[in-house]
């Protein structure tokens, strides 16, 4: 990616005086210089339309009318397939090479050369390859299909974990691919054994009608996650991961018809990916779901689902709903930041053996991403982000605001001077907000303006930068939400740049916590922002996880049964000592 002195720019920008946006015939023709694309007007009718939304054509593109990301299509098993079922080619366009899939970045490597922490009872040896994991074969061929080519760390630990049975808490930075973690060999596990397992269910290849098959959705696997785009792209992983298997999954959300989630549900569910609210809602319907069978519960994001004011949610789901008490119910939860108290919480519902692994430190970010930071007077914003953008070459950029109203204001801002952008925030209706991350990932409005509805989950390919045009309040997510932002760029491996617009009046009290990140990741520091680096130069993070013990974990183990950075090998090499880089 080109790049330009941002440390030119930020005095150049502090030195001007003009604050008012250019004229629209100069806008325009500053940002067609630069090559973007021409601004659409947001067409409000089409959500006004009587006529069902469509789903994606076969060869990968898009219909007249925006689909439901719920309705994205999904491999439908035959009970004559067999152990496997037979290729699909115009289905297997579409989940593995469509033209938006996000790729293995060449800087994959800055991900394996982390600093792991694991610890458990048992030493499961972590996997260097994904040959060597003993996966099923149809998952094995799938994650070829994907182009997965190495495990990352916490697909390393966590596949052996999972596969020999234990529960899990594991913390990893974002974009260091959690979802397969938990995916790969959950679902491994299940396709051996899923004739037996598995609800009856109707055929629905060979034609359904649902007054006659439906059926009351059992599913084995139980995903939630605290947003409605994490649990769509959850969604769309597990349709690549069980391609050809007669696994199935299935996504309900809030905001979209619950009818259509329902009917989905009918033609069976083994997979279920859902958001608390609706899974509630579909809990309360017995004839609807049942989680008797579940064998797996994942809670993604976990220290957002784990806040006080969701206890009682959460110890409901966690229960299972209808008091499943299956001795071989599973549990695990992933999160890039998880403090002590979600932890102790957590392990309320985990196994006394359960597996604890840390890749990185705990709200760490890696190397990959490159954080500027520009001082920038309040009424100077605007001027200051059109300039950024128009220097920086056409990419899809994302810019994080801290309330709705902002959002639309610097959205309409942006359109006026003519730069093809649009917003999402929780105000908007939810086949909006899916438009508007279709357009973006599309490159039909590249520039997207969001609050922190998507500052977790959001994985699109080719997000090279993000913007805080706000940076986050130190009282509503702090530098926690700094680092679940920026980690929109950078994923698996890919490069990526992170501008922060900062003024001491507004964001002051970040500061402190916002240098340390910058010292760990070697990044610039700001003159501005000097005055807080410590007097001895040494990073010192409030890690509240050193203290941590086998006792205080419930394992009743001693602190020796920790184990940590091992590239361990199925044979006789020794691990190396604890907090040791590991490489594969």
């Amino acid at each position: 990616m080109e790049r330009f002195d941002v440390s030119d720019m930020s005095n150049a920008l502090n030195e001007s005086t003009a604050n008012e946006p250019k004229l629209p015939n100069e806008a325009a023709s500053a940002a067609r210089e630069k090559g973007w694309t021409t601004p659409e007007q947001y067409d409000y009718e089409k959500y006004n339309a009587t006529v069902a939304p469509l789903g994606p054509s076969q060869n990968g593109g898009e219909e007249n009318l925006p689909a439901w990301a719920a309705q994205a299509a999904k491999y439908e098993w035959r009970d004559d397939y067999g152990d496997v079922g037979p290729r699909n080619p115009a289905l297997e366009e579409q989940l593995y090479r469509g033209e938006y899939i996000n790729r293995t970045g060449l800087k994959i490597g800055n991900l394996q050369n982390i600093e792991v922490i694991a610890e458990s009872r048992e030493r499961p040896s972590p996997v260097k390859s994904f040959d060597e994991a003993g996966l099923h074969p149809i998952i094995r061929e799938n994650i070829r299909l994907c182009r997965y080519e190495v495990p990352t760390p916490i697909q390393a630990y966590t596949i052996p974990a999972v596969l020999t049975g234990h529960d899990l808490i594991a913390i990893s930075q974002t974009g260091s691919g959690k979802t397969a973690a938990f995916l790969i060999p959950v679902l491994s596990q299940l396709m051996g054994k899923a004739k037996k397992l598995a609800a009856p269910r109707p055929n629905v290849a060979d034609g359904y009608d649902r007054m006659l098959h439906r059926v009351t959705a059992e599913p084995l696997v139980l995903i939630v996650a605290p947003t409605r785009e994490l649990s769509t792209q959850i969604f769309d992983e597990a349709r690549r991961l069980c391609y050809r298997s007669m696994l199935r999954p299935c996504v309900v959300y809030g905001g979209a018809p619950s009818r259509e989630q329902r009917e989905d549900l009918e033609k069976g569910c083994d997979i279920l990916i859902a958001t608390p609210g609706r899974l509630l809602d579909f809990m309360n319907q017995n004839k609807v779901l049942s989680l008797r069978r579940v064998k797996y519960t994942i809670i993604d994001e976990a220290d957002e689902m784990l806040l006080s004011d969701w206890e009682t949610e959460f110890q409901r789901i966690m229960s299972g709903g209808d008091v499943n008490e299956d001795a071989d119910h599973r549990y695990m939860m992933f999160s890039a930041t998880f403090d002590k108290g979600c932890r102790e919480m957590a392990r309320r519902f985990l196994a006394a053996d359960h597996v604890r692994v840390r890749i990185g430190r705990p709200g760490s970010t890696h190397l990959n991403v490159d954080q500027n930071i520009i001082y920038v007077e309040p009424g100077m914003k605007n001027r200051c982000l059109y300039d950024l953008i128009i220097a920086m070459p056409p990419s899809r950029t994302l810019i994080f605001v801290n309330s709705k109203s902002q959002a639309d204001f610097v959205d309409d801002y942006l359109y006026n001077n003519k730069l093809p952008s649009t917003s999402i925030h929780s105000d908007r209706n939810q086949i909006e907000r899916e438009d508007a991350l279709r357009a973006f990932r599309t490159a039909r409005c590249p520039i997207l303006v969001a609050t922190g509805v998507s500052a977790r989950g959001l994985d699109i390919k080719n997000v090279m930068h993000v913007i805080n045009y706000d940076l986050p309040r130190v009282q509503h997510g702090g530098i926690t939400e700094y680092v679940h932002r920026i980690g929109r760029t950078a994923r698996i491996g890919n490069e990526g740049l992170a501008t922060s617009f900062y003024n001491h009046d507004h964001d002051s009290d970040l500061a402190p916590e916002l240098v340390k990140l910058l010292m760990e990741t070697k990044q610039t520091i700001p003159d501005f922002l000097e005055s807080y680096i410590p007097e001895d130069k040494v990073v010192k993070f409030d890690d509240d996880t050193d203290d941590e013990n086998e006792k205080n974990d419930n394992t009743g183990g001693d602190t020796d049964a920790s184990w940590g950075g091992m590239p361990m090998d199925s044979g006789d090499a020794p691990p190396v000592a604890p907090d040791a880089n590991w490489d594969f």
